[in-house]
């Protein structure tokens, strides 16, 4: 049958775009389980079998530490009870409040196989991970991502990023961006001063050795001059590097300045 077909001259055009539709949603299916049957879907962490890709297994999903309300309003840490209370701030927050306004994580650092997915992702050069990753993060962090007008990707100094050739933080941005329709700008911020790893540091020597790290550049101050901006980054540790690169935002002009991880350092210590 071509397309002049006698047949289809009483076909109105909305049933053309029916059609259309339909054509492509089976081509994107086909496609679909011909690459199921070349890589089949896999566990996240595990790499077990599961029925659609970017999943974690039942074992896998029911050791992940998922973090939800009742939580501290500033620093996103689960409360052990519901007091009842809507905004209640932890003691850690009230003692020693951040310079962010708020933080959200999907999950526990410590628990189950997220420190593995960090490190994959940061690591292990397990790009596709970015994905599942960041779709978590975005259904966290929705109540932050309804407010902000711009998602600014924690930067990694010039250096480190030539010897790692990717920026996870910007990663999991353009993933959550795409996902809230919200705008990202890895170019809004700029990691000036090479730091040694915050790993082994105490609190103090990781507050240390950020401590300038962070400066916005001059045409970063016309992006964020007067708006809300979410920090996007892999883990929220010390809290000192968020901290570093919030302050920064704030004094390059931003109003209010959010932070949203995918995990989280729970444990006190």
């Amino acid at each position: 049958m071509t397309f002049d077909d006698p047949a289809r001259a009483d076909l109105p055009p909305a049933d053309w775009a029916t059609i259309f539709r339909a054509v492509l949603r089976h081509g994107r299916g086909v496609a679909g389980c011909a690459l199921d049957i070349v890589f089949p879907p896999s566990c996240l962490a595990c790499r077990k079998a599961v029925a659609v890709h970017g999943a974690l297994c039942p074992v896998c999903w029911r050791q992940v530490g998922f973090i939800e309300k009742p939580y501290c309003e500033r620093l996103g840490t689960p409360f052990a009870y519901d007091l009842g209370v809507p905004g209640l701030q932890s003691p850690e927050a009230m003692a020693n409040p951040p310079v962010y306004q708020r933080a959200r994580a999907v999950a526990r650092f410590e628990d189950g196989p997220v420190r593995a997915l960090i490190h994959r992702l940061k690591y292990g050069d397990r790009m596709e991970l970015a994905k599942p990753l960041g779709l978590w993060m975005a259904r966290a962090g929705a109540e932050l991502l309804a407010e902000a007008v711009l998602l600014i990707p924690v930067p990694l100094h010039r250096r480190r990023l030539i010897w790692r050739q990717f920026n996870q933080a910007n990663a999991l941005a353009e993933v959550v961006g795409r996902a809230s329709g919200k705008k990202v700008d890895p170019f809004a911020l700029a990691r000036v001063k090479r730091t040694v790893p915050q790993v082994g540091l105490t609190r103090s020597q990781r507050a240390d050795n950020v401590q300038g790290a962070f400066k916005v550049p001059e045409g970063g101050s016309l992006a964020i001059m007067g708006r809300k901006v979410l920090l996007i980054d892999d883990v929220l540790t010390s809290g000192a590097t968020l901290n570093a690169a919030a302050r920064a935002l704030l004094r390059g002009g931003a109003a209010r300045v959010d932070v949203l991880v995918f995990a989280r350092v729970v444990s006190a210590g």
